[in-house]
């Protein structure tokens, strides 16, 4: 007998379920990291709530896998525009977590150019003119220094906080 798709359509396969049960597992997951405040501002139905919120009081390995299964299983329950939801609140909460770690990079990068190579210093005295120059020459020169001898980073650390702080005003 050829097969029919059209006739033939039992639904999601049973690996599509599964990635949808783990995904969900893993969205509860992150809920359960959530403050109490967070957690009260995503728009879930309360035994959920609850659940997740017992996730923080439980010590043992096995206890939490247990528990990380059922709020799963509670999870499946949503349909998926209450999941949409939950995910739109949650990108509104972790959202300036992800843009201040962008900015530290970007930093980080920056004193990284800055001690690897001139040019990098250039370019920083044009975009800020009134910066220390003096200050900022020596400091580079001693973060090379100190990688070069495997000294403690300190001019290294200095570096980035001068760049903070000249991001900052």
């Amino acid at each position: 007998m050829p097969f029919k798709p059209e006739e033939d359509d039992l639904g999601p396969s049973k690996s599509e379920l599964k990635r949808e049960m783990t995904e969900r597992q893993k969205l509860a997951e992150v809920l359960s990291k959530l403050s109490g405040d967070a957690l009260k501002s995503v728009p879930l139905e309360e035994n959920i709530r609850d659940a997740i919120a017992q996730t923080q009081k439980i010590k043992t390995f096995e206890a939490l896998r247990r528990h990380k299964q059922y709020l799963g299983k509670l999870m499946r329950a949503l349909d998926a525009e209450e999941i949409a939801a939950i995910e739109k609140r949650l990108e509104i909460i972790e959202g300036p977590g992800k843009v201040e770690t962008a900015k530290l990079h970007q930093l980080e990068a920056l004193r990284d150019r800055l001690i690897a190579d001139d040019a990098a210093f250039t370019q920083l005295i044009e975009r800020f003119p009134d910066l220390d120059v003096q200050n900022i020459r020596t400091l580079i020169r001693n973060a090379r220094k100190e990688k070069e001898l495997n000294k403690p980073p300190k001019a290294y650390r200095e570096i980035f906080q001068l760049l903070r702080n000249l991001e900052l005003n």
